[in-house]
């Protein structure tokens, strides 16, 4: 039997070593739920239990149901007839198994009949099932909308959808883009006009919507009269009737079994969730966050795939009287695949716990106000935190993921380039990971104020002071030059004073954090495992190269390549 869970040594190894005692108090609430429901747990070795349970069922799912039938999804795909979406037969029986499974409700709380896991465990749930079929975590991850209406909405609220999502009775989509707002959503003009009966209705166009066809959906619009900025943008809570119209669905070059609609909204009618004019400033930039963590899951699960059908084939693969995994040339970029697939699977848990313990010391505050002056401080540091890694994270992964599927479609040749290997499929797929719920592009602009503003060294301290890295003392020493280097390109950055320039080398510099807290990292791991410590070192080895060329470029001071880019781009040669 297929089982991605335990098939994972690395996934395994997280398991083991990571300390999510801070994770499992805050979500527990002190076992506040023990004796309440059966399934509760009783106290921490409880709750790891537990979490090793629920993986290997998702493990188990992924790996002998999802998997076989992904490549029968992606040739049948989603289909648009007569205004409505026909889901895959594959991807239609999937998702009966996670129903039955009882894990529609992943991170749902239990009064609301969920199973209460952390986001540290769903983003090893959604790699697994990412790995299997990455169309198919689309609908899987879309859990988000439930923790979004848990996070904001009203008790009525919840208690009337929360418990239909946990069933499987619904699923959910978040409607956030228009033809004219993309990354730009402040630019959103879907209008919500209340009524004097104090109903809201909708009306406008949205596009580019995963699974649009979804029962319920979190629907960003414009609430207030004559405004063009994020302030008069609200979130609405909205149930499929016959007011919204599903106009088509894309023709997608990858994860063609998750259905992207374009909806037309005809006053139809919707809840405020929370308060007016917060839509955007904090309820869809908390739901996004979200998706940006599950989006980097994804990104991971796919890269796991091909570095194992990669693998698989070099082994296989017999060129001059030798296996091609035997070639200095395809060893090489295989090692450098399971290296940065490893590195992203260590940042994935990392920023995810530290989204767990942000979420739950907002949820203690608010839960246990006289206990609030005691947790401020530790929830504003670790807002930076989660700030600051979440883009990061998705960055680093998603363009991981696509070189490593590039990579095993070259180690296939030529029949790689054909549609009887599933490399052809992951190329495919992963491409959509560096472009959703935010380009690379703009999680560097989301980055780069927790770098210039001295988080990343905040957060490096705490490693320093929390870790004893004896045990790796030579690597230690290589990294904590890649700190210093760090900081000699933000000090000059900020002390030449020039927004241009900074926003020109904002990707170097943020590359160059991310080396850096991918090395702390991999370190860490290194002093509990001594095959870790052969991954850090080889990490390590060529993060050094990047650090130095990037740390050259921004010291470097030629401003005139800023106008020499423009330059190119903007004229023709005269001939």
């Amino acid at each position: 039997m297929s089982n991605f869970y335990k098939d994972n040594s690395d996934i395994l190894f997280h398991m083991k070593n990571m300390d999510l005692s801070w994770v499992v108090d805050l979500k527990e609430d002190g076992f506040a739920d023990k004796g309440k429901y059966s399934y509760a747990p009783e106290d921490y070795d409880d709750a790891i239990d537990n979490y090793g349970r629920v993986l290997e069922i998702v493990g188990e799912i992924a790996g002998e149901f999802v998997a076989p039938r992904s490549s029968a999804v992606d040739e049948e795909s989603a289909q648009y007839k007569d205004g409505e979406v026909i889901y895959a037969k594959g991807t239609a029986e999937a998702i009966d198994r996670i129903n039955k499974a009882d894990l529609a409700g992943f991170t749902v709380p239990r009064k609301y009949d969920g199973i209460n896991m952390p986001i540290t465990i769903y983003s090893a749930a959604i790699e697994m099932i990412s790995r299997a079929d990455a169309s198919f975590m689309n609908l899987f991850g879309l859990q988000g909308i439930a923790d979004t209406i848990t996070k904001f909405a009203s008790e009525d609220q919840k208690r009337r959808y929360l418990p239909r999502f946990s069933s499987g009775e619904v699923m959910g989509s978040m409607a956030l883009t228009e033809p004219d707002a993309g990354s730009d959503l402040q630019a959103v003009m879907l209008k919500a006009t209340e009524g004097k009966d104090g109903k809201w209705h909708l009306n406008g166009v949205k596009r580019f919507i995963t699974n649009g066809c979804a029962k319920i959906s979190l629907v960003m619009a414009r609430s207030e009269e004559g405004t063009k900025g994020g302030r008069g943008i609200s979130l609405f809570i909205y149930e499929r009737d016959e007011n919204m119209k599903i106009r088509r669905i894309e023709h997608k070059l990858g994860i063609k079994g998750s259905p992207t609609c374009e909806l037309q909204f005809n006053n139809a009618e919707a809840e405020l969730l929370g308060k007016r004019k917060m839509g955007l400033i904090k309820y869809t930039m908390y739901l996004m966050n979200g998706a940006r963590i599950a989006i980097s899951a994804q990104a991971v699960g796919i890269a796991e795939a091909a570095y194992r059908e990669a693998d698989s084939y070099s082994r296989q693969r017999v060129q001059f009287k030798k296996a091609i995994r035997d070639f200095s040339a395809v060893y090489e970029m295989l090692t450098d695949m399971k290296v940065n697939i490893e590195a992203g699977r260590t940042l994935l848990y990392e920023t995810s716990r530290i989204v767990d313990i942000k979420e739950g010391l907002e949820d203690k505050i608010d839960d246990h106000p006289e206990s609030a002056g005691d947790l401020k401080g530790e929830f504003k540091r670790y807002s930076k935190y989660a700030s600051l890694f979440t883009p990061i994270v998705k960055g680093y992964t998603c363009e991981m993921a696509n070189k490593v599927c590039y990579d095993a479609i070259q180690i296939h040749a030529g029949v790689g380039f054909t549609c009887e290997f599933n490399v052809e499929r992951h190329y495919r797929d992963v491409r959509i990971t560096n472009i959703y719920e935010g380009t690379t592009q703009l999680q560097v602009v989301a980055a780069i104020g927790g770098v210039i503003g001295g988080v990343v060294f905040e957060r490096l301290g705490e490693y320093e002071k929390n870790y004893d890295f004896q045990p790796v003392s030579d690597l230690f020493a290589i990294i904590r030059e890649f700190r210093t280097q760090l900081e000699s390109a933000v000090s000059h950055v900020k002390d030449k004073g020039d927004s241009n320039y900074q926003e020109f080398h904002a990707k170097r510099l943020v590359d160059m954090a991310t080396d850096t807290i991918l090395s702390y990292l991999l370190c860490i791991d290194a002093i509990k495992s001594e095959r870790k410590k052969k991954v850090a070192q080889l990490f390590i080895s060529k993060a050094k190269h990047r650090i130095e060329s990037d740390l050259d470029y921004v010291l470097s001071n030629d401003d005139c390549y800023i106008e020499l880019h423009k330059d190119i781009i903007d004229s023709e040669e005269i001939v």
